[in-house]
């Protein structure tokens, strides 16, 4: 089901109504509480292993839906009947994967994305509204309706070969995460890896999962070379949290594991400890650090909580959901650091935030990190790269070409 935004006047929901792209995007300025309905007939249940509990409409639809009860208890009745969501795989057909970004508030320039969506379901993450243009929800459907490239490696190295091009580290895991569970059988970021192992092309990967460490071989050929750095998102310490947060991502406990085993073989590891999360995880800022120094952890980065487009109405649905004694202080600090709203897509500011409270948190990450020792960090080589020969047989077709 699909809520629009309540009106002032209506507590029990609300009628599908139509809104214009300019009038969802003066709600999404004015930073509108997009509480979940407050009669609770009209909240479906959270799906078990699924982040998201609602499918909030994309902010590019003209028309949205919501659920009306006729006063004969048929919603309580549908909602009780509803059946666990399936993962749905989509074949992705584009023709091009490097994607390039001018932002300043990120050290990359260009990521490959073997998969959109994530099967992972962290309420938080701030890739949901990206699934907005491919015309699914940022809510449960960024979860269950993945789109997934299978020419992947092919298309990656066609435009590593084009002529001119220069190399910098690429990002994997910049918008979802490269290896959650649908890459056990794709296994489409293992071909990628292949190829950059192939040119010599540095990259940067970001994962939440221990099955990275299936690609073990790969990365340390790639670290003896300087041209891979492994980034892991370690949230929390609390396992019950990180169960509620990220319901189908590796254990804390886990993805430490993966850290240390990163280490042992010879692959530079970092942690991040994001997002950090006023009132919820952020007094874990020091604990997570001083666990990534143990594991052994070379270096750590953090980001503030992020809630741009959509995912504010589904984060604070889980609040409410989760955390109701809290949900009204974590989303009152949230604003504190966001200038009075609940999020600032500024470059400079939405990565770390404004006022007393993100500034606080500024601090007590450098000084962790600098007692610890993560504030180290070697640049990857970029001189390394230099495309392979073509096969005999596709030499020969390009050449036919002329």
């Amino acid at each position: 089901m699909m809520h629009a935004p309540p009106a002032p006047d209506q507590s029990d929901g609300e009628l599908g109504r139509e809104l214009d792209r300019d009038a969802l995007a003066a709600l999404d300025r004015a930073d509108l509480p997009d509480h979940p309905p407050r009669h609770p007939a009209l909240r479906p249940p959270a799906q078990k292993g699924r982040g998201a509990a609602v499918n909030p409409p994309s902010r590019f639809d003209a028309q949205t839906a919501a659920p009306f009860d006729d006063g004969w208890s048929t919603l309580a009745a549908e909602f009780a009947d509803l059946p666990p969501l399936p993962t749905t795989l989509i074949r992705d057909a584009s023709r091009s994967v490097i994607s390039y970004n001018q932002s300043p508030d990120i050290g990359f320039d260009r990521a490959v994305n073997p998969y959109r969506g994530c099967e992972h379901g962290c309420v938080y993450c701030y890739a949901r509204p990206s699934h907005a243009y491919l015309g699914y929800s940022p809510g449960l459907d960024f979860e269950t309706k993945l789109m997934f490239k299978p020419d992947v490696a092919e298309l990656l190295e066609r435009e590593l070969r084009k002529p001119g091009y220069v190399a910098r580290p690429l990002a994997l895991g910049s918008n979802t995460d490269p290896y959650q569970p649908v890459e056990r059988t794709l296994k489409l970021t293992r071909a990628v890896l292949e190829v950059l192992a192939r040119f010599g092309h540095p990259a940067s990967i970001v994962t939440k999962s221990a099955g990275v460490l299936r690609d073990l071989d790969i990365l340390r050929d790639l670290a003896a070379r300087r041209l891979v750095r492994v980034w892991v998102s370690v949230t929390t310490l609390d396992a019950a949290l990180a169960r509620a947060m990220e319901p189908r991502a590796a254990t804390p406990a886990r993805r430490l594991g993966a850290v240390a085993a990163l280490r042992q073989a010879g692959v530079p590891v970092g942690v991040l400890a994001a997002p950090m999360i006023p009132g919820l995880n952020d007094v874990e800022m020091e604990r997570i650090l001083q666990a990534a120094a143990a594991a052994g952890a070379g270096t750590a980065g953090y980001v503030l909580l992020r809630l741009p487009h959509e995912i504010k109405q589904i984060f604070e649905d889980w609040l409410h959901r989760q955390f109701p004694q809290r949900a009204k202080h974590v989303l009152e600090l949230v604003r504190t650091t966001r200038a009075g709203a609940l999020n600032d897509a500024r470059f400079g500011q939405r990565m770390r935030g404004t006022g007393a409270y993100a500034e606080l948190l500024a601090r007590r990450f450098t000084r962790a990190a600098r007692q610890l020792g993560l504030d180290n960090r070697s640049e990857l080589d970029c001189s390394a790269f230099a495309p392979p020969p073509l096969p005999p047989h596709l030499a020969e077709a390009q050449m036919s070409l002329f």
